[in-house]
């Protein structure tokens, strides 16, 4: 028999027998195995030292409550424990929500969004506003037609092409179109609209 398996078989059982140190031992032995499986698994150290150590507290926890069955293969026991621990992980990231810097309140520039404005803020806004309407009336008839009804009135496309009588896919051509010529002419005039 391997000389490995005997010494993991006699530091469980001496472990079992009240030596609180040869369960250290043990994990000692396979930490650089299980650690290196789970940084390879999660590629993040603090997340991977995290799920080491609750994959060794399970380990532990199963072996005081008498529930692990000694068949030699300690070191693969353990890393089915680390691989369900990798999969809890993955599992519990996907289920929780992540939050954007957008969604906490921070621009791209790291200042907060939701500050007071100030005259300076609405001065801005007032000639956006007024740049591109004046943008919009240049638009073609159909055109413009189609963004006062999508932006300044919220109607949905299914009802402008009610209100217009054409098809919903007319509706999002024009649309399409306007933006294309907004942005044609935001760019020949210069403007910046931020």
């Amino acid at each position: 028999m391997n000389v490995q398996v005997l010494s993991d078989q006699l530091l469980l059982n001496s472990y079992l027998s009240g030596d609180q140190s040869a369960i250290s031992q043990l994990i000692e032995r396979h930490s650089r195995r299980v650690r290196e499986y789970i940084r390879m698994m999660v590629k993040d150290n603090d997340v991977a030292d995290d799920i080491f150590q609750e994959t060794f507290i399970k380990a532990v926890r199963v072996i005081d409550e008498g529930r692990y069955t000694d068949n030699g293969k300690f070191l693969s026991w353990i890393l089915r424990i680390a691989h369900n621990q990798v999969i809890d992980y993955f599992r519990s990231r996907k289920q929780q929500k992540l939050v954007t810097e957008a969604d906490a309140g921070y621009n791209v520039l790291g200042t907060l969004r939701f500050a007071e404005h100030t005259i300076e803020d609405d001065m801005v806004s007032a000639q956006i506003s007024s740049d591109v309407r004046h943008l919009v009336d240049m638009l073609p008839d159909e055109q413009r037609e189609v963004v006062m009804l999508r932006y300044y009135s919220g109607l949905s496309f299914k009802e402008i092409a009610e209100q217009t009588d054409v098809s919903i896919n007319t509706a999002l051509g024009r649309m399409r179109y306007a933006l294309i010529n907004l942005r044609k002419m935001i760019k020949e005039k210069n403007f910046v609209l931020s």
